[in-house]
């Protein structure tokens, strides 16, 4: 709300001396009308004229975006890694050739190129940040300019990439089941389901041998006979493990 407040009709420093008293709210009417944009006078011309904690505002949003979306993209980057040597779990869209020594890998371009976008649009926090509090000097603010450009910038970035990255990334993404399958039977994590069945140490104590001895937690229960075979299935279930019971 405070970016659709206007200054106009405060002139130099606020006091909206040498202006008719009505100028601003028909400034505000008058371009609201042009743009679409509900703009208003600014309740308090002096605040508007030497502030800009909107821009400020508006910008920490687009940061808390852009924050998010480097994570998304970064776990995406990274779960997509292989196809032999990383995560494998997901296949991203082949956009790029990779490498002659290093066949099969599909480089993660749309990861990165979104988020160097986001790095981007956190440094221009940054920009904004300081100028909103360095910029204004009493009545003025000197450095609108570069916090329109920094805001401006943030916006096409963010709208542009986050559009790219769902038609060239997100609507291309494959589950890959048969890595993922075998990351979770492989995963010592396992040994958690048992903790009602054995209790905490019991459990605990299998997990160190599977670990030790390069076997999977299922093979050893069976080895050990832990468990009846049923409640084994549903102790080492790993959809019962995504929800509390």
């Amino acid at each position: 709300d405070a970016l659709r407040e206007l200054p106009a009709g405060g002139t130099a420093v606020g006091t909206g001396i040498n202006t008719h008293p009505e100028f601003g709210r028909r400034v505000a009417e008058i371009v609201a009308r042009q743009t679409g944009i509900p703009f208003v006078e600014a309740a308090n011309h002096f605040e508007a004229n030497a502030q800009r904690d909107g821009l400020v505002e508006c910008h920490g949003q687009l940061r808390a975006v852009a924050v998010t979306l480097f994570n998304v993209a970064n776990n995406i980057r990274w779960l997509g890694s292989g196809p032999r040597c990383g995560f494998y779990e997901i296949k991203i869209p082949d956009l790029q050739p990779g490498s002659s020594i290093m066949p099969g890998k599909v480089n993660p371009v749309m990861c990165e190129s979104l988020m160097q976008a986001a790095a981007r649009v956190v440094g221009n926090d940054q920009t904004v940040a300081f100028c909103g509090a360095a910029g204004g000097q009493f009545q003025l603010n000197i450095m609108m300019p570069v916090m329109a450009y920094a805001v401006l910038e943030s916006i096409k970035l963010m709208a542009q990439g986050t559009r790219i990255f769902t038609e060239k990334c997100l609507e291309g993404l494959q589950a890959n089941p048969e890595a993922c399958r075998a990351a979770v039977e492989n995963s010592l994590a396992l040994a958690t389901g048992l903790n009602p069945f054995l209790g905490y140490e019991q459990a605990a104590a299998l997990a160190k041998e599977a670990f030790q001895t390069g076997k999977t937690i299922r093979q050893l229960c069976r080895e050990k006979k832990v468990l009846p075979e049923d409640q084994l299935e549903k102790a080492l279930d790993p959809w019962r493990m995504t929800k509390p019971e």
